[in-house]
């Protein structure tokens, strides 16, 4: 390769380093907070009962999550009416004060209730801005791709969080190492959310060089306010129904294989918790993989083969893998299980993302998948360590996360099978496709 060939490759990259570093910020703090979640608890949400303390923190956590789908209809908007890269800015800004809010909050001994109102504001607002800034991302990836990479391109975002999972992986082997349980109650972790403080001046910093999609600039139509906004969301909503469960196989399988498996591994396996760190890391590190180069095979085979054909695969291979791990668990059967459910999750997300971008109508594109993204996340992803703990407890059968993941890919396969009817019916039926359909009627 030539050194101007180089220099072309880069400039054209560059705008996906620049947009998705603040992705990055997103799911590192939700993974940072899942995974100090007791100590978070013991700070913020002091109790003489722990599982009362602990209960506090996961639902300060889960309210996140509940908050998304408001901040996808309200940023959503805003980033269809002024531009991809005004509404990313925004996104990045109210994650980073949520940040802030969680990392240098005093707790409940200095504050008294004010702490714990505080840190509940700011995860308010991180999960406000997150409904919007996944949508945010694919749709910015997927307008400034070149021609025939749409998939490699809008596949970043996903990868992005990856690195996040990544880096809080380690952050958390290295604390268990260096400190005692004792300094981490007290302030060891806070320190990977105040790291995630100090990169915050260089994630706007490489947010404030993005330049507008030309897709969106060149726009002769644009909607002339949010509420025009809502109402086309509302009237496509067959196609956000539907996004909305392709996700869903998107969601439940990341957060049953990143977010869950520190806890599933040490609480139901009784594995050790270094080790169940680590299969987390080396998850991130499979997924980092897996997103990037099924995003490109879907450029060249397309979107649906890979969607439907790992749908299936999920199905037929999950309940019974899960089975295999809990009937000898140990680190060996934990690592392959979760780097076989790595591999099916980012062969199928890294064709989703992308055909999700395609299916919503450009008038609304951003609000539409976010939209979509976060209602599955609200509803079924976010919930997923929730709802695998419960199975288990309710049937004493620990392979039931396989079940609800089986669930979840069989969702997806329905919604693969039937998105191209539904965004062509919901096409049909638009007014301007309407009007140029009696034009054609006239003509003859």
């Amino acid at each position: 390769m030539t050194a101007d060939a180089g220099a072309t490759r880069w400039h054209q990259f560059k705008p996906v380093i620049q947009v998705a570093s603040g992705n990055f910020l997103e799911m590192y703090d939700f993974f940072v907070f899942a995974y100090y979640a007791a100590a978070i608890g013991r700070a913020f949400f002091p109790s003489h009962d722990a599982f009362a303390s602990l209960m506090l923190s996961l639902a300060t956590f889960g309210v996140g999550f509940l908050m998304r789908p408001l901040g996808a209809l309200v940023l959503g908007a805003y980033i269809d009416h002024h531009g991809r890269r005004a509404g990313l800015l925004l996104t990045l800004g109210l994650m980073a004060v949520g940040t802030v809010s969680v990392a240098v909050t005093p707790g409940y001994a200095t504050l008294g209730i004010a702490a714990p109102l505080i840190v509940l504001a700011g995860r308010l607002m991180q999960g406000f801005s997150a409904g919007a800034e996944l949508g945010g991302v694919s749709v910015y990836l997927a307008e400034i791709a070149t021609p025939g990479h749409k998939g490699f391109y809008v596949s970043w975002q996903s990868a992005s969080q990856q690195v996040a999972v990544i880096v809080a992986a380690l952050l958390g082997v290295a604390l268990q190492q260096e400190l005692t349980p004792a300094q981490m109650d007290d302030w060891g972790w806070r320190l990977p959310l105040l790291l995630g403080c100090l990169i915050i001046p260089i994630l706007f910093l490489l947010r404030s060089g993005l330049q507008e999609t030309a897709e969106f600039a060149t726009r002769k139509k644009r909607t002339a306010s949010l509420s025009d906004v809502w109402r086309s969301v509302a009237a496509n909503w067959p196609i956000v129904l539907v996004g909305a469960m392709l996700v869903t196989m998107t969601t439940v399988s990341f957060y049953l294989i990143t977010a869950y498996t520190p806890t599933f591994g040490k609480e139901t396996l009784k594995l050790d918790a270094m080790a169940a760190l680590i299969v987390t890391l080396l998850v991130g590190v499979s997924n980092l993989f897996w997103l990037p180069v099924m995003g490109a095979l879907s450029d060249r085979i397309g979107r649906r083969p890979l969607l439907i054909g790992f749908t299936l695969l999920a199905l037929v291979t999950a309940y019974p893998v899960m089975l295999w791990l809990t009937a000898a668990p140990s680190f060996e059967r934990l690592l392959a299980v979760e780097l076989w459910l790595s591999f099916i999750y980012g062969s199928y997300n890294g064709a989703m993302v992308v055909y999700l971008t395609e299916l919503m109508p450009a008038d609304v594109r951003s609000a539409g998948f976010s939209l979509a993204y976060s209602l599955a996340t609200a509803i079924f992803g976010g919930f997923t360590p929730a709802i695998c703990t419960w199975l288990i407890h309710v049937t004493d059968n620990k392979a039931m996360p396989g079940v609800w993941l089986s669930c979840a890919a069989l969702m997806g396969l329905i919604a693969a099978v039937l998105a191209e009817r539904v965004g062509t019916a919901a096409a049909n039926s638009r007014p301007e496709a309407m009007g140029a359909e009696l034009s054609a009627r006239r003509a003859s």
